[in-house]
């Protein structure tokens, strides 16, 4: 599972990942991951503090995908299928938001595992981690 210190919780981080994001969709998933800027940038103005130890996740529910009890295990699931994928994410400082369909109660943890591996090996997402 993913240690709740990689869990993005602040909604500045949210927002950040929404706006600035590479966009990836999936079947059941809509995938946004934006590359944590470091501190300072090329100009040295301030952009963000550099911080060790991600990839981090945040996750979207809505009620449109279930009751509690479902959106509940559809976010484990969700964990889960991100920890068996994070390696594959282009930087450790990469902050990813999942945003799981209605669709996404019906499947597995292997199935999102998989459908999240090749959102993060989509060529927006790995040019987007090679960023200066």
């Amino acid at each position: 599972m993913t240690a709740p210190c990689h869990r993005i919780s602040r909604r500045s981080d949210f927002s950040r990942t929404l706006k600035h994001g590479v966009r990836v969709s999936a079947r059941d998933l809509v995938v946004y991951a934006s590359v944590l800027p470091t501190w300072p940038d090329a100009r040295g103005v301030r952009q963000d503090v550099a911080t060790t130890g991600g990839p981090w996740l945040g996750l979207i529910v809505s009620k449109a995908v279930g009751p509690a009890v479902t959106r509940h295990a559809v976010a484990r699931r969700l964990r889960a299928a991100f920890t068996a994928t994070k390696s594959l994410c282009p930087t450790p400082e990469t902050y990813v938001v999942v945003r799981a369909h209605r669709s996404a109660a019906e499947r597995s943890s292997d199935e999102l595992a998989r459908q999240l591996a090749s959102a993060f090996g989509d060529p927006r997402v790995i040019k987007a981690g090679s960023r200066p």
